[in-house]
């Protein structure tokens, strides 16, 4: 089977492999205190035009949310979060098992707007005993967002400036942020992301590592005592250097945006060939995710050589699918998987676009 359900079914780029190998007898200090996570810290602050601002490594998303969201709140405050954000439905109610409440808005395409959040702070502090529900303190946004859409800089401007006018934390989950910032037409570059971010991080995980996150904290506020944080919660790993090897070769001359881009580029095959077969899609990706409904009967015949992700039911005859790339995807298994598309839908004699609303 060729899977294309997600974007971390493969193991590590070959660089990163044999930079392991390279310096695996060598003998460092634990915990992240060691050369390999310092340079790659650098690195990172260099290139998000930041020097103020800390890295600290973790091993994956969930934590990474987990332990951000631990440092930005209080026991009676909440985070705000679209309703599709990963924290609400993919981490197994981890951040309300600490006590703090997902505050879940409407979204579009995966996106909130600055005035959603507005209103939320304003209903909170109007509110004749605001003490008695929990007290909006951080935003959380994903970008790309869970359907693969971006947020401008104009729209991420207008977040900021309502958490600075609300007392609010901003967080970014970068899971996929390569992705992201290598999407066609996307205007954020890490050097925003700093400057409009109190915290983010930049996703390894799915993009070239084994396994990691680099979490980026800019506001001092949060600076302070994070590591505690990530003791108490099992963040910091003692061989912290195999971290800090595989970001130091993400970053050290682009392989990190080289991989992303590689990604992006198979995605825009798929859809222009979902296009060409007349398949619509549940929103409008320009990353490594894209979102086709496809016929039922079609769907089948594909599942018996390519694993997607099943999304939602449209209707009885349509199902809306994931289709993810990689930095890992090979050329040839994107040209045999848009032949068949192509080949299927002409073999069919019913249109295959459908009316919908998405829930």
């Amino acid at each position: 089977m060729i899977r294309f359900n997600c974007d971390y079914s493969e193991g590590a780029h070959p660089r990163i492999l044999e930079k392991l190998a390279q310096t695996n007898f060598e003998q460092t200090g634990g915990y992240g205190n060691d050369p390999f996570c310092r340079q790659a810290a650098e690195l990172i602050k260099q290139q998000c035009k930041a020097p103020q601002a800390e890295v600290h490594f973790l091993c994956g998303g969930t934590q990474a949310n987990l332990i951000v969201l631990a440092a930005c709140l209080r026991p009676y405050q909440s985070v705000i979060s679209p309703v599709s954000g990963h924290i609400n439905v993919h981490e197994a109610g981890a951040i309300e098992a600490t006590g703090h409440h997902v505050e879940t808005l409407p979204e579009t395409d995966g996106k909130i707007t600055a005035d959603q959040i507005a209103r939320v702070c304003k209903a909170h502090w109007e509110d004749e005993n605001p003490e008695f529900s929990p007290q909006p303190k951080t935003v959380y946004l994903s970008f790309p967002t869970e359907y693969g859409t971006l947020y401008t800089k104009e729209e991420l401007q207008a977040i900021r400036r309502v958490c600075d006018d609300n007392n609010l934390f901003l967080f970014i989950d970068g899971a996929r942020l390569g992705y992201g910032l290598t999407a066609p037409g996307n205007d954020i570059t890490l050097a925003d992301l700093a400057a409009l971010c109190d915290v983010f991080y930049i996703g390894g995980t799915k993009i070239g590592a084994l396994l990691g996150e680099a979490v980026v904290i800019t506001n001092p506020k949060l600076q302070k005592d994070f590591r505690y944080f990530m003791k108490q919660r099992g963040g910091i790993l003692a061989k912290g250097r195999l971290l800090g090897i595989q970001f130091s070769t993400l970053f050290e001359d682009g392989l990190y945006l080289e991989l992303a881009k590689h990604a992006n580029d198979m995605a825009a095959l798929i859809k222009k060939a979902c296009q060409e077969a007349g398949f619509v899609f549940l929103c409008d990706s320009s990353t490594n995710q894209q979102f086709p409904i496809l016929p039922n009967d079609i769907l089948a015949e594909l599942e018996q050589t390519y694993v997607f992700s099943h999304i939602k039911s449209i209707d009885h005859k349509h199902t809306a699918i994931r289709i993810c790339t990689s930095w890992a995807t090979r050329p040839e298994d994107v040209e045999q998987l848009t032949a068949e598309l192509v080949k299927l839908s002409k073999g069919k004699n019913a249109t295959h676009r459908v009316s919908f609303i998405k829930q």
